[in-house]
């Protein structure tokens, strides 16, 4: 081969070689890391000191660790069961073709354009009974009206939910447009036809026909459940007393605040081998879909 040829056959690998080095090392090797950490006793730096699988059992008997979890399945559960719900029948409010889509999607879809950390903190003043929608019930007269779930322990889970669902909603939306659009409308017309309503088209054809959606949205809102951090420090820092404490939270406050990172990175892994047991299958899945 001449010079140009080599060179059109080598660039692109020379020009993806940093950033596959830097994926390697920073990503992949930190997780490495982290994953021999979990066995060691380190507390305010790295030890290399090998004490087995003892961080993983301090781990489990800390009540503060079974609250973050228990936690999880209830912020998890209703963020991805109203998300899915909220999206979908906004797909379906779109795609009846009504005048005025086009300004209607970027407004539903504007919330993910927001990070984590700003919508936490839009939402904390806008709960704060001082401040935010009590307060100005009672400046307009409404003095009997009371919403302080963010200041109470047993309700306070349910506004991380209600800010990332109002975060995430607009993005599942797309996601299930994007589905609702690729169905042929020949099969929609003979199911027409053949005198098929509204509802079991949905039931029976449409909705069926929408299970990529649905994975796909279920994997995502899955996985940013378990990861969640800058939502709920924002928010309502994990608060009051330990009422949203997730394992994100967890990890971070034992391995920088407490000093005690070999359990930091036991929970860390454990999250990690949640995330993976949501992706692992799902790609599996899709590696093995006939194309």
């Amino acid at each position: 081969m001449d010079f140009r040829t080599r060179l059109q056959t080598w660039l692109p690998k020379l020009v993806l070689a940093p950033s596959l080095a830097s994926t390697l090392v920073f990503v992949y090797g930190f997780i490495v890391f982290t994953v021999y950490l979990s066995f060691t006793n380190s507390t305010i730096l790295p030890s290399y000191d090998l004490v087995g699988w003892h961080n993983y059992w301090r781990l489990f008997q800390l009540p503060t660790w079974t609250i973050a979890v228990k936690n999880l399945a209830i912020f998890a559960s209703l963020y991805i069961a109203i998300c899915i719900a909220i999206g979908l029948g906004l797909a379906i409010f779109l795609d009846q073709k009504i005048r005025g889509e086009g300004m209607l999607r970027p407004i539903y879809l504007y919330p993910m354009a927001l990070s984590f950390i700003v919508t936490g903190t839009a939402w904390k003043w806008l709960l704060d009974p001082g401040i935010g929608i009590e307060h100005t019930m009672h400046l307009w007269g409404w003095t009997s009206f009371h919403f302080n779930w963010i200041k109470t322990s047993q309700y306070a889970i349910y506004t991380v939910v209600l800010a990332a669902v109002w975060q995430t909603s607009g993005f599942v939306m797309a996601m299930f447009l994007a589905g609702l659009r690729g169905i042929d409308n020949e099969i929609l017309k003979a199911a027409q036809i053949d005198g098929a309503s509204n509802w079991n088209l949905y039931r029976r054809i449409i909705i069926p026909q929408l299970r990529p959606a649905f994975l796909s949205a279920f994997v995502i809102l899955a996985h940013l459940a378990v990861k969640s951090y800058d939502l709920v420090v924002a928010l309502t820092g994990g608060g009051p007393g330990r009422a949203t404490e997730l394992p994100a939270t967890f990890m971070y406050s034992y391995t920088f605040t407490r000093n005690e990172m070999g359990v930091g990175a036991a929970s860390a892994v454990i999250m990690l081998m949640t995330i993976a047991a949501i992706m692992v299958p799902y790609l599996y899945a899709e590696l093995k879909e006939p194309k």
